[in-house]
C-alpha cells in the first residue's frame, strides 16, 4: 500500500480521499491557495503546504507547485480529485516522470479518452454504440465540407468541443443558415476555454437521458462495471441531481452496456475509476465520452453496490491487481444525490460568503459529503458547490422521500444555496415518474423561478 499521498484538490473531495487514506493507514499532506487555508482537509492532513494564490491558475492548476509540494513532504503518491488536473495528460505523465505514481490512468490514456473524437474513434473499434455524426474535428474554415457533413447528419446537429466539456463550445443548430456562425462561435469557445478550437458534429437528440456507466479497471487486464447512474436532472449541461440505478433500465440493457464497456477498458488498457457517459433515447444508448477519474456523483453507485470507489483508486495506484469481480457487484435499493451549491436557486449565480449557521440533516440511509462548518468562508474563486446530499432506501420512491426529509432538515445561513431548487425538483411530479430528460430542467426553472419572484 501507498505510504504518503498527495491529495491536488479541495473542498469535499479532498476531505473525502483524506479519510479513506486514514482508513488504510496512508498519511496525506494537503495542498491549498491562500483562500483555502481555513479548509477541514487542511487542519486534518498530516501536513500541508501553501501553493499559491487564490486563482487556480496560480494554485490548482500550477503543476510545477504541485510537484514541488510532493518533493518537499516526500510522499509517493499523488490523487487529483476531481476537476483542476484530474484529466490533463501532460499532468499525469510529469506527475509519473517526476517519480510519483499518480492515482489514475496513464497519461496517454487520458489523452486518448480526452479528445472526444479519438474516444469516438476508439468506442466504435470496441463495439460501443456512439451518437451519429463525425468522428473526425471539422475543418472550420471549408464551409461546403461543414454543410455537406450535416445534411448528410440530418438537422437539428449538435456542434461539440472536441476538448473539454461542460457545456462550452456546444451549439445546437436546426437551420443550414445558422451552421457555419455556429461553427465559429463553438470554435471560439473552445480556444478560449480548452486551449484548443477544435470542434465537431453529431446528431442533436431532442429528448435523451443521461445515463453514466461507472467501471474499474487495473491496467493489468481486468475490468468490471458497478451499473448505471441517471444524470438527466441537468441544466445548462451542469449536473443537479442524480440517481441509481437509472429508472427504467433493464438487467439485460446494463448487463450488456456494461460488457461493452469493460471489454472497451480492456482494449485501452485502463487502469482506475472512470465513468463511460451515454445519452440514451427510444430505448438506444449512444456513447458521448469518458471522463478518466472519479466523478463527482461516485457516492450513489457506492450506496447501492457497498463499494468504496476511492479505496478501490488507491490499491489499483499501489499496484494491486483488482480485487473485485463482476459476479461480486450486486445492486441493492436506490440512491439519490442532491448537489449544494453556494448560489442563487433559481439564477444560478455564485453565493460566496461567511456560513453563519449549519446544521446538516441526518436519518437513516443519509450521507451529506461536505467540507463546510459554521464560520467556514466559502470563497469567490472556485466552483459553487459545497456538499453533496445523498439519500438510500430500498426503492426509488423511499429514498425520494428520504431526500425531501433531509433537504427540509438541512439549515445554512449567511450565503444563498440551491436547496429551495433541490426540494422543488425532489416534489416534481414528472421527476417522480422518472419522466424527465436532460433538456427538462432548464425549462421548468424559469417557471418556477417567475413564482418565487411573484412571492
Amino acid at each position: 500500500m501507498l505510504n504518503k499521498v498527495l491529495i491536488a484538490n479541495r473542498g469535499e473531495i479532498a476531505l473525502r480521499i483524506q479519510r479513506c487514506c486514514r482508513e488504510l493507514g496512508i498519511k496525506t499532506v494537503a495542498v491549498y491557495s491562500t483562500a483555502d487555508r481555513d479548509l477541514k482537509h487542511v487542519a486534518l492532513a498530516d501536513e500541508a503546504v501553501c501553493i499559491g494564490p487564490p486563482p487556480a491558475s496560480q494554485s490548482y492548476l500550477n503543476m510545477a507547485a504541485i510537484i514541488s509540494a510532493a518533493e518537499i513532504t516526500d510522499a509517493d503518491a499523488i490523487h487529483p480529485g476531481y476537476g483542476f488536473l484530474s484529466e490533463n495528460a501532460d499532468f499525469a505523465e510529469s506527475v509519473e516522470k517526476s517519480g510519483f505514481t499518480f492515482v489514475g490512468p496513464r497519461g496517454e490514456t487520458i489523452r486518448l479518452m480526452g479528445e472526444k473524437t479519438s474516444a469516438k474513434r476508439e468506442m466504435i473499434a470496441a463495439g460501443v454504440p456512439c451518437v451519429p455524426g463525425l468522428p473526425n474535428t471539422l475543418p472550420v474554415q471549408d464551409s461546403a465540407f461543414c454543410i455537406k457533413a450535416a445534411e448528410d447528419i440530418g438537422y437539428p446537429v449538435l456542434i461539440k468541443a472536441a476538448a473539454g466539456g461542460g457545456g462550452r463550445g456546444m451549439h445546437v443548430v436546426r437551420k443550414p443558415a445558422e451552421l457555419m456562425r455556429s461553427i465559429s462561435l463553438a470554435s471560439n469557445e473552445a480556444q478560449a476555454a480548452f486551449a484548443d478550437g477544435s470542434v465537431f458534429l453529431e446528431k442533436y437528440l431532442e429528448t435523451p437521458r443521461h445515463i453514466e456507466f461507472q467501471v474499474l479497471a487495473d491496467g493489468q487486464g481486468n475490468a468490471i462495471h458497478l451499473g448505471e447512474r441517471d444524470c438527466s436532472m441537468q441544466r445548462r449541461n451542469q449536473k443537479v441531481v442524480e440517481e441509481a440505478p437509472a429508472p427504467g433500465i433493464t438487467e439485460e440493457q446494463r448487463d450488456r452496456i456494461g460488457a461493452l464497456c469493460v471489454a472497451a477498458c480492456k482494449r485501452i488498457g485502463y487502469r482506475g475509476a472512470g465513468t463511460m457517459e451515454f445519452i440514451y433515447e427510444n430505448g438506444e444508448f449512444y456513447f458521448i465520452e469518458m471522463n478518466t477519474r472519479i466523478q463527482v456523483e461516485h457516492g450513489i453507485t457506492e450506496m447501492v453496490t457497498n463499494t468504496d470507489l476511492i479505496h478501490e483508486q488507491l490499491r489499483i495506484a499501489a499496484g494491486e491487481k483488482l480485487r473485485l469481480k463482476q459476479e461480486d457487484i450486486v445492486l441493492r435499493g436506490h440512491a439519490v444525490e442532491c448537489r449544494i451549491n453556494a448560489e442563487d436557486p433559481y439564477r444560478m449565480l455564485p453565493s460566496p460568503g461567511v456560513i453563519e449557521s449549519y446544521h446538516q440533516p441526518g436519518g437513516p440511509g443519509i450521507r451529506m459529503d461536505s467540507h463546510i462548518y459554521s464560520g467556514y468562508r466559502v470563497p469567490p474563486n472556485y466552483d459553487s458547490m459545497i456538499g453533496k446530499l445523498i439519500a438510500y432506501g430500498p426503492d426509488r420512491q423511499s429514498a425520494i422521500a428520504r431526500m425531501r426529509v433531509a433537504l427540509s432538515e438541512m439549515f445554512i445561513t449567511g450565503i444563498k444555496t440551491n436547496i429551495p431548487l433541490q426540494m422543488r425538483i425532489m416534489d416534481d411530479e414528472v421527476f417522480n415518474r422518472a419522466e424527465h430528460h436532460i433538456h427538462y430542467l432548464g425549462g421548468r426553472i424559469e417557471r418556477w423561478a417567475a413564482e418565487a419572484l411573484k412571492r
